[in-house]
């Protein structure tokens, strides 16, 4: 089997310091402002690139093409993408296959090198890959920034985690033995990220794979493949070897099915909807001729995320947790509070605040940096306007309501609040996926923690409150992967909130935490006899 040679652009490097997440870019200085909107202006120049497919390292086109479009205007192509079809997919697993015959042996410092040399490069170009997160899914400033932030946090801390876990040893010592515990890697895994974190999770999720001797067959969004192509680029800059990460957007129902379900796959990483989720885990699961592995699937997927404000709550500081984790991006996270659970002692006032509070958002093309861009597509934005004729049978309507018209045809929806929503109701139990919250009034806390937990998903929570304990009874009793006292569910940040969320959320993967590379390996136990040498005989 054919092998890669590892360039001498990755000079083995140790990771400086402790891990320190990256700071957030401040845009209301002078300085920074002018920074982003000359990244803008500059990648508005490079709209519409044409990019290849990269298979082994070598580029190549095809007849059909993904265009992926600016949502705040669609008639603006960001770039035109070749589509990997079934036939793609044999070529990308042979590719990654040879691949992993070399870069599964290299050590673990020269992986580690490649991930921070590749942060090197994102963090000295930070506002550029704003740009281009701003233009490809409609993020703000301040959203497009938190996720390049994040993306260099991941490559960062994960090349901290893999030498912390290549230094792994085993509980004890046998007498008589010398024992080890490696954790080597699986093999070839699919890639497959979500279009809302598309620079952060698809970067994460390929990091991950690689740092621990694993290859990869990406399949970005066909919403958002363009930032996959720049990340793809980083890479190849930073000095990874051909065929360790191959790029391949293509649709999900061919080039991604016939890749989870080839008998060389090794294993899953999937981020995105609940439906695509559970279809990967079925495929994966089923035993393909010639394989001689169960597959591992790595899977997170939706949620219907709730806020609990107690009456003994700081109202104001509620209210702008709410807000904030309903809106921000759009309402287009899986963490964003889609539910405000509020007891009814502090129900009119919580509304009324909340209507207020809603009032001052802006909405627009992302560019100009208003509190909420466009939602993702036309598919989104129609599925997310029908919700909303939903709430308005459903509840009573406190804000919003409708698109926003607009010359440039963008996916725009005002930021829209229901109230008096029953906890069974459409709109308190189905993944919208937009600017759309609903407002639950309960009689007591008993109450709001039961309605908290009626739902298929479990991923994030927040509970506002004073009270120490209900803050413990939440702590037992709420049953979220990521739950936050008295702040908003949203803003997961790498090292100090491990992401990953329960039931039908997902299989609770503890991305950014230090449990999450164990899932890109396998340990190996080795046992050595130790034998005593005879000690040697004098004359």
């Amino acid at each position: 089997m054919a092998t890669v040679t590892l360039p001498t652009a990755i000079q083995p490097r140790s990771p400086q310091g402790e891990f320190r997440n990256e700071p957030f870019t401040n845009f209301k200085s002078h300085e920074n402002h002018r920074a982003m909107q000359a990244a803008l202006d500059l990648v508005a120049g490079q709209l519409g690139h044409e990019y290849d497919l990269v298979i082994g390292g070598e580029h190549s086109k095809t007849a059909e093409k993904i265009r992926s479009i600016n949502p705040a205007r669609p008639s603006q192509v960001v770039g035109i993408h070749q589509k990997a079809g079934a036939e793609h997919a044999e070529k990308a697993m042979q590719a990654a296959l040879a691949a992993f015959e070399t870069w599964s042996r290299t050590t673990v410092e020269e992986r580690t090198s490649l991930l921070l040399n590749a942060a090197d490069i994102i963090r000295k170009r930070k506002f550029e890959f704003c740009a281009w997160l701003t233009y490809e899914v409609g993020k703000n400033w301040a959203e497009a920034d938190a996720d390049v932030g994040e993306t260099i946090d991941f490559l960062e801390f994960y090349s901290r985690e893999a030498l912390r876990l290549a230094a792994a040893t085993t509980p004890i010592q046998y007498p008589g033995e010398k024992n080890q515990l490696l954790y080597i890697p699986l093999g070839v895994g699919a890639v497959i990220p979500p279009w809302n974190f598309p620079f952060a999770i698809m970067a994460g999720m390929t990091a991950a794979s690689i740092v621990t001797g694993n290859t990869v067959v990406l399949k970005p969004s066909s919403d958002s493949p363009t930032i996959a192509a720049k990340f793809v680029e980083v890479l190849e800059e930073a000095g990874m070897p051909g065929g360790v990460v191959n790029f391949c957007p293509g649709s999900g129902a061919t080039f991604g099915n016939a890749i989870v379900e080839h008998p060389k796959t090794r294993f899953i990483a999937f981020t995105g909807s609940k439906a695509v989720g559970l279809d990967i885990h079925e495929r994966a699961a089923k035993n393909q001729p010639g394989q001689i592995w169960i597959k591992r699937t790595i899977l997170e997927m939706g949620g219907k995320d709730s806020i609990i404000v107690s009456a003994d709550a700081d109202l104001d500081a509620a209210v702008d947790g709410v807000v904030a984790a309903a809106f921000g991006f759009s309402g287009q996270k899986c963490s964003a509070c889609s539910r405000a659970i509020v007891d009814a002692s502090v129900y009119e006032i919580f509304v009324e605040r909340v209507r207020e509070k809603v009032a001052q958002l802006t909405v627009g093309d992302a560019a100009q940096n208003p509190s909420m861009g466009p939602v993702v597509n036309k598919g989104s934005y129609e599925s997310i306007l029908n919700y909303i004729e939903t709430g308005k049978k459903e509840g009573r309507l406190v804000a919003g309501g409708k698109a926003v018209e607009n010359p440039d045809g963008g996916y725009l929806i005002e930021p829209t609040v229901f109230a008096d929503i029953a906890p069974d109701a459409v709109l308190a139990q189905e993944e919208i996926f937009g600017p759309v919250l609903a407002i639950i009034k309960v009689e007591n806390f008993d109450e709001a923690l039961a309605v908290a937990n009626n739902t298929e998903y479990g991923l994030t929570g927040a509970i506002y409150s004073d009270d120490r304990a209900k803050l413990d009874i939440a702590r037992r009793e709420f049953h979220v992967g990521n739950l936050y006292l008295n702040r908003k569910c949203t803003g997961a940040m790498v090292g100090a909130h491990p992401f990953g969320g329960f039931n039908m959320s997902g299989t609770d993967s503890k991305a950014g935490g230090p449990d999450y590379l164990l899932l890109f390996t396998q340990a190996k136990s080795v046992a050595e006899k130790v034998i005593a040498k005879p000690s040697p005989t004098g004359i």
